[in-house]
């Protein structure tokens, strides 16, 4: 028989902050039924073994020797029909989080139980469920999809209400298609109101609801069993906004999202709609309007929180924050960087909103460079501070660090803009020379590796073959600086004529030095050899002034030099050079003199010696070209130029670069091109790369830009390194490769950077077996493009790294738009590794070598089974050459989670040919997602396959059914 407990013990055992459902208010005393007076079946069994519980004892035996059977049952008796919030006391001393299946009168949905202290520590997960009047059933039961191995203590239950103020949805005006529904528990009132999916977009509730003040918080009541944030409009009066909604556990699962609103006194038209620009699909249980007496968050305001935190710095939930938190610098070497897109340059205001319970400083850093102590006034509360400091336009990297203990919340910068939503925010504008005018000839698109238009950004291309002929486009933007990527026959150089309005400006001089390459990895074929590849080049050029936005810019083939320039795109953007920070040292006064054809290396070297002894510990590169023919060690001082087109360091004999030896060091505002024409095999490296991280704590590389040399950034250990402003271009391996081959390397973040062109994966994070892990590490808003080899994006093993944000297309050879592997000789997979939030366009290649098609996202267990999670969500592949997704080969990929990910378009590689093995290619069997002989599971909602080409290509092939899909909701196409 059941047992209830006195009241009196049920207020003690379960607190009321667990209840769920931020609009609701309990309206009676919670009913506890002890799980050991259950009806126990399939291997659950009573047990005392462990302290803490309550009642008489617990249930175990949720074991994976009992898993789809052991299960624990009640009764309810006397139940008021309606929404009850129903909690679970359980224990899991198993490390990590377990799941378990809830059911209510037969409806079940799986509940994630995190890990408790130790199998005597009990925690307790709150539901929202709809019961009927009089006897319910509940069940706990180890589901065949679940992983168990937990304790169940007790279940209670307590009937809800909405509180005072609150407009039920259902009660509202529904139009195009939203409507009343009352499937899934958990809600207040009689029901709420769905139908808010993609084919009914546009649809609509509308409510009038009273306010007594003119600034008010409007709060959404709803349910997203998605699994991935969704979005909503939400319009006061007319005024719109979108709203962000998390994802709820399940759809019986309720969440409340919160906005700041201008309203009336008095009644005032609410209306939720799922806009043009929404991703809908959630169900909306109430709305309701309360007076906001808050401060007003300024305009231009950038939570910390989302930032890069380094050296111990923390977020915490301190109330009050704004956003998702605040940051807590807990000392010395702690620090915080946001990115922030300033409109124009000149002098902002920036105001600080933090709390600190006694008074102290911080120090800002701006763009790198260490700027002003602020005083930070001590005692309860959020409070504000403010300083003013000089910005560029475009990007700057604002920085706080060393505040004694005072936590940062946000900050608002006046003049900012809004950063790209995904992809790096630059400052140049790429105009694309098939989308110009031209005299010469658009080639037509194709993929087909070894022709040079398959190496073309956007697969297209204008080549120029008669004298006087050209491609022309208009400037959107001022510009006084113009990058050209263009290819001319392998042993040539040749002019290209730049005009402005139809006057004559300049010769862009183009090379064929560092393009063109022969045969199989690594290329050492000379001229004339099999697979010739690699045919685009950057040529730059600062032009005499700066041109206005609608000035018509002509590339033209002036001369009979060389039998073709071919056009690919050309960037535009206005270049200002930046001044030395003040007691910085000087270059030219340790003998490093621009433009003397001298190698500087030793006058660079012994500059930096100097920095070591000075307060600012800066050294400074005056504009000019400067010859660094040897590799220069950096420990805790700050190397900077005068911008990307000012300072340029020009390597020689393969040679060249900087090593970062310790902590505290810096890069920025500089150029750096080397001489490197040729890949190095893997097991005879003679060239160097731009920026080798020895040993690089508390490290930051912003604004420059490296081309020709062998690789971008090879981090060899760090902790706590930033990147921001990258330019990487041309090099013959990697863009950026993050690996621990002198030591563990974590917390590493590069953000807002561009990678063109790169001679191996554009972007890397290698766990190297042999050596250390990367862990924590993440690659974020970076626009990445026409890697040569390889993939755009690439994590092989290691703890905890994610892939977010970007913009990545078209993929060259042998390579995927993003792989995550155990290839290359990888550590084991651990923690939670993600792909999320990036588009993908043109991605995906044939692979020559395998005679195999690659996708736009390739998971790839090659070394060894891939079994920590892995998500994969909020994704667009966009006409990828091939698959959409591939999973491969003969191991296992377990743990998967795909959410929100639609593939638009397989097999965009329409171009049948044979290749140099004579095997024939085309895109026939390019599937939307293809499980090609792995074994392992993968959960999938809300994928959507659509517009695949190609003979036997499919939304989703399996082969031989090894792999076992778990279909959730949304999905459509396969």
């Amino acid at each position: 028989m059941l047992k209830k407990l006195p009241a009196a013990v049920k207020v003690a055992v379960l607190s009321a902050a667990l209840i769920a459902g931020g609009t609701s208010a309990v309206s009676a005393a919670p009913t506890i039924y002890q799980a050991e007076s259950a009806a126990l079946a399939g291997g659950a069994r009573a047990e005392t073994e462990h302290a803490g519980y309550t009642g008489s004892g617990y249930v175990g035996g949720f074991t994976d020797a009992n898993r789809g059977n052991a299960a624990l049952t009640v009764t309810t008796s006397g139940s008021a029909a309606g929404a009850h919030s129903l909690v679970l006391r359980y224990a899991n001393g198993t490390g990590s989080t377990r799941t378990v299946t809830l059911a209510v009168n037969g409806a079940t949905r799986q509940l994630s139980l995190p890990a408790t202290a130790g199998w005597a520590s009990w925690g307790a997960v709150s539901q929202n469920v709809t019961l009927n009047a009089g006897a319910n059933t509940l069940a706990v039961r180890y589901g065949s999809g679940d992983n168990g191995n937990v304790n169940i203590d007790s279940l209670s239950v307590e009937p809800v209400s909405p509180a005072a103020g609150v407009v039920e949805a259902e009660s509202g005006t529904l139009s195009g298609g939203a409507r009343v529904e009352s499937e899934h528990g958990g809600h207040t009132g009689s029901g709420y109101v769905g139908g808010f999916v993609d084919a009914n977009r546009g649809a609509a509730a509308t409510f009038t609801v009273s306010s007594t003040a003119t600034r008010s918080t409007l709060t959404l009541r709803y349910a997203n069993g998605t699994g991935s944030p969704r979005t909503m409009t939400a319009a006061v009066n007319g005024a719109a906004q979108q709203v962000s909604l998390p994802a709820t556990a399940s759809w019986g699962e309720w969440a409340t999202a919160s906005v700041p609103v201008t309203t009336v006194v008095g009644p005032n038209t609410v209306v939720v709609s799922f806009g043009a620009n929404d991703n809908g699909n959630i169900n909306l249980d109430s709305v309701a309007l309360a007076p906001d007496d808050t401060t007003p968050t300024p305009e231009g305001t950038t939570e910390l929180e989302s930032g890069f935190l380094g050296g111990g710095a923390v977020t915490t939930t301190t109330a009050g924050a704004t956003g998702s938190g605040a940051v807590s610098l807990p000392g010395a070497g702690a620090r915080v960087i946001r990115t922030i897109n300033q409109a124009s340059a000149g002098n902002a205001t920036i105001t600080v909103r933090y709390t600190a319970s006694a008074s102290g400083t911080v120090t800002a850093y701006v763009n790198g460079v260490k700027g002003a102590q602020l005083t930070l006034s001590g005692g309860s509360g959020w409070r504000t501070v403010t300083h003013t400091t000089a910005l560029r336009a475009g990007l700057n990297i604002i920085g706080y660090q060393d505040a004694n203990g005072a936590q940062l919340d946000n900050i608002a910068v006046t003049g900012s803009a809004a950063l790209a939503a995904r992809g790096a925010t630059v400052p140049f504008t790429t105009y694309e020379a098939e989308a110009g005018t031209t005299t010469g000839t658009k080639l037509a698109p194709g993929r087909k590796y070894t022709t040079d238009v398959a190496e073309a950004s956007g697969r297209g291309a204008v080549k120029l073959t008669g004298t006087g002929q050209h491609v022309q486009i208009t400037l959107t933007a001022p510009a006084n600086a113009l990058t050209v990527r263009a290819s001319i026959p392998d042993g040539t150089t040749a002019p290209l004529a730049v005009y402005a309005n139809g006057t004559k400006v300049t010769d862009l001089q183009l090379t064929s030095k560092y393009s063109w390459m022969y045969g199989g990895y690594p290329f050492a074929e000379g001229p004339g050899g099999a697979r010739p590849h690699r045919y685009f080049d950057d040529a730059r050029v600062l032009l005499p002034q700066t041109y206005p936005a609608g000035t018509v810019i002509r590339l033209a083939k002036d001369t009979g030099a060389g039998a073709y320039i071919t056009v690919d795109l050309l960037d535009a953007e206005v270049a200002t050079a930046t001044t030395a920070p003040a007691g910085y040292v000087d270059v030219r006064t340790h003998g490093a003199n621009p433009g003397d054809g001298a190698d500087d290396s030793a006058g660079i070297r012994a500059a930096v010696s100097a920095a070591q002894g000075t307060a600012t510990r800066g050294v400074w590169l005056p504009a000019g070209q400067y010859d660094l023919n040897g590799v220069v060690n950096l420990s805790g001082v700050d190397v900077r130029g005068a911008g990307i087109w000012h300072t340029v360091l020009n390597g020689a004999d393969r040679r060249g670069g900087f090593a970062i030896t310790g902590a505290g060091t810096t890069i920025a505002d500089l150029t750096f091109d080397g001489d490197v024409t040729t890949r190095d095999p893997d097991d005879a490296p003679n060239s160097d790369s731009f920026v080798e991280v020895e040993s690089g704590s508390g490290a930051t590389v912003f604004n420059v830009a490296t081309n020709h040399a062998k690789t971008g950034l090879w981090l060899k250990q760090a902790d706590g390194f930033y990147a921001a402003g990258l330019r990487v271009r041309n090099t013959m391996a990697d863009g950026l490769n993050v690996n621990g081959n002198n030591g563990p390397t974590t917390n590493v973040r590069v953000e807002q950077s561009t990678f063109r062109n790169t001679g191996d994966d554009g972007m890397a994070m290698w766990s190297w077996n042999p050596k250390s892990e990367v862990s924590r590490s993440v690659f974020a808003f970076n626009t990445i493009s026409l890697p040569i080899l390889a993939n755009g994006a690439a994590i092989y093993g290691g703890t905890d790294n994610r892939v977010e944000d970007s913009l990545i297309s078209d993929t060259v050879f042998n390579g995927a738009g993003v792989m995550v592997s155990s290839w290359h000789d990888a550590k084991p997979f651990a923690g939670t590794t993600s792909v999320q939030r990036t588009t993908f366009t043109r991605t995906g290649t044939r692979n020559w070598d395998w005679d195999t098609h690659t996708g736009a996202v390739w998971l790839f267990a090659e070394k060894s089974d891939i079994t920590a999670p892995l998500v994969v969500r909020d994704l667009e592949i966009v006409d990828s050459s091939y698959h959409g997704m591939l999973f491969s080969w003969n191991k296992a990929i377990s743990n998967v989670t795909v959410d929100n990910v639609r593939i638009t378009g397989t097999g965009g590689a329409t171009e049948a040919f044979t290749d140099d093995k004579g095997v024939a290619v085309s895109n026939a069997g390019s599937h939307g997602i293809h499980f090609n002989l792995v074994t392992g599971t993968g959960r999938f909602d809300w994928v959507t396959v659509t517009g695949v080409k190609g003979t036997g290509s499919q939304g989703m092939a399996n082969d031989e059914n090894r792999f076992t899909v778990q279909r959730g909701t949304g999905n459509s196409g396969w």
